[in-house]
Formats: structure tokens, sequence, C-alpha cells
């Protein structure tokens, strides 16, 4: 019977430690230009999401096999993914998007594509070290809030784009 609520009481916190790994805040706290840079951004609303991978992996996989088109080579590309930080920002300015573009610009992040669809810009870039890619920034810009992807892993450019071309096929 002791073992029994052992047990139980080590799954509840088990539990606990897996969804409180998924952090949700109204703040800047995961995109080092916006917390960092001093700047006051007047009106604007952030909300920060740091997203578990072991969770949100088999998700995004089970999502693109059930789509019923061949995704395998996406489904590759998200094997690689280490770390997925979102932010959006409700009430922002052209003004805050040119000076993150001049931002990302100065730390060495290349512009790869940019995909008109409905509306909203999306533009991605990636920071390069030779052949490797280590962090991709997908920024979508539509009438009503701006968001930001910042996505870190293991990449090659041919993964890129091949990620570019399945999201212009749509």
């Amino acid at each position: 019977m002791a073992m029994k609520i052992i047990r139980t009481i080590f799954l509840m916190l088990c539990t606990a430690m897996i969804l409180q790994s998924c952090i949700v805040s109204s703040g800047k706290a995961n995109m080092t230009y916006f917390s960092d840079s001093g700047k006051e951004f007047k009106g604007a609303k952030f909300t920060s999401i740091n997203v578990p991978m072991f969770l949100a992996k088999p998700v995004i996989k089970k999502a693109l096999r059930e789509d019923g088109e061949d995704h395998e080579d996406l489904i590759r590309i998200i094997k690689k993914v280490s770390k997925i930080k979102v932010l959006t920002v409700e009430n922002g300015d052209k003004t805050m998007l040119r000076e993150f573009a001049s931002y990302l610009n100065d730390n060495n992040y290349e512009d790869w594509a940019t995909i008109m669809h409905d509306g909203d810009r999306i533009n991605i870039r990636v920071k390069q070290n030779g052949e490797a890619i280590k962090n991709m920034l997908i920024t979508v810009n539509s009438k009503k809030e701006l968001l930001f992807v910042d996505v870190k892993g293991n990449f090659t450019p041919g993964d890129i784009s091949k990620m570019i071309a399945s999201a212009s096929d749509k």
C-alpha cells in the first residue's frame, strides 16, 4: 500500500514537471532582442512560449502523417529540431519590425525566403556557419499581430530549402 502511494506521488510530481516545461508567459523574455534591447515597445503586448520538444515532436509528426501527403522529408527535418521558442506580439508596429530586421542582419542572420500567404508575410532567416545551420527564425507579419518562431537544431541548407518548398506549395 505504501509503495502505491509513493508511486502515485512520484507520477504526480513527474506530471507536474512535464506540464511546467511548456512555459507560457506574458512577456518578451524568450527572445533576446526584445528582452535585452532596453527599448520601450509602447502599446505592444508580448506572449512568449517555450515549447518542450519531447511533447511537440510526436504531435507534429502525427499531424504530418495524417495529412495524407508524403511528408517524410519534413518529418526527418523535425527530428533535427532541438528547441522552439515562440513570441507573439499584439499591437506591434512597422518600426519594431524594421529594427528587429536590422538586429538580425547585424547578428549574421541571412534572409532565405519571403512567402506571402493570405495577406500574411512570412520571412525565414537562418544563422549559418559553413554548411551547418544551428538557428532558423520564422517571422509572420499579419495585420493583427506579429509572430516570431525561433527554431534551434542541426540543419543543412537542403533541409531549409525542402521546408521552404513544402510551405510554398501550400
